[in-house]
C-alpha cells in the first residue's frame, strides 16, 4: 500500500509540475515565464538528486545481500533502470544542445537586424516541452528508486505512460527547434530580399539623378 501511496504522490507532482511549466509558457509576462522555468528546474533537480541518492543506497544494501543469485538480479534490475534514464537523459541533453546552439544564433542575427521574432516563439516552446521531458523522468526515476523488487504491473503501466510522454514530449521540442531554423532562415530570406530592393531604389535614384544633369 505504501508503494502505491508513493508512486501516487510522484505522479501528483508529475503533473503538477508540468502544468506549471505550461503556465509559464503561456505566461505574457516574460519575467514571470524564466521564474517559474527556474522554479520546475529546480523542483526536477531536487527530485533527481534525492532519488540518485536512493539508488546509491540500494546499491549498497545489495551488497549486503547473501543470495549471489537474488543479489545478482537485483543489480541487473537497478543497472537496467540506470541505463534507461541516461538514455531519457541523453535524449534531451541533445536537444538542450540544439536549443543553445539556436540561441546562439539567433542573438547573432537579432544585433544584426534580422527579424527573430518568430524563432523566439519557438525556442520558448522547445524549452517548456525540454522542461515537461525533465519532470516526467523525474518522476520516473523516484519510482526506480523505490526499492530493487520487481515493478508492479500497475507501476509498469505508469512507466510505460511516463516513457510515452517523454518521448513525445522530446519529438515536440525537436520540431519547435527545426521551426526556430525555418524560421530564421525565412527572415534572413526578407531581409536580404529588403535589403535587395532598397539598394536597386538608390541606384534607381542616383540614374535619375544623373539624367537631371
Amino acid at each position: 500500500m505504501k508503494k502505491y501511496l508513493s508512486l501516487f504522490v510522484v505522479l501528483v507532482m508529475a503533473f503538477t509540475i508540468s502544468t506549471s511549466a505550461v503556465r509559464a509558457e503561456d505566461s505574457t509576462d516574460s519575467n514571470t515565464s524564466r521564474g517559474t522555468r527556474e522554479e520546475v528546474k529546480l523542483e526536477n533537480d531536487a527530485i533527481r538528486a534525492a532519488t540518485k541518492a536512493k539508488i546509491d543506497a540500494l546499491k549498497a544494501n545489495i551488497k549486503t545481500e547473501r543470495d549471489a543469485a537474488k543479489a545478482k538480479m537485483k543489480e541487473a534490475r537497478i543497472v537496467g533502470r540506470e541505463r534507461a534514464l541516461e538514455r531519457f537523459d541523453a535524449a534531451v541533453l541533445r536537444m538542450s544542445n540544439l536549443k543553445d546552439r539556436v540561441s546562439a544564433q539567433i542573438t547573432k542575427l537579432e544585433a544584426k537586424g534580422v527579424d527573430v521574432t518568430g524563432a523566439k516563439a519557438f525556442v520558448v516552446t522547445a524549452t517548456t516541452k525540454l522542461e515537461e521531458a525533465k519532470t516526467k523522468i523525474a518522476a520516473a526515476s523516484a519510482i526506480f528508486s523505490t526499492s530493487t523488487n520487481e515493478l508492479g504491473m500497475e507501476i509498469k503501466g505508469a512507466l510505460r505512460t511516463l516513457t510515452k510522454d517523454t518521448q513525445t514530449l522530446v519529438v515536440e521540442a525537436h520540431k519547435a527547434l527545426r521551426d526556430a531554423i525555418k524560421s530564421l532562415k525565412d527572415a534572413i530570406k526578407v531581409k536580404i530580399d529588403a535589403e535587395a530592393k532598397t539598394k536597386s531604389a538608390t541606384d534607381t535614384d542616383k540614374e535619375d539623378d544623373g539624367d537631371d544633369e
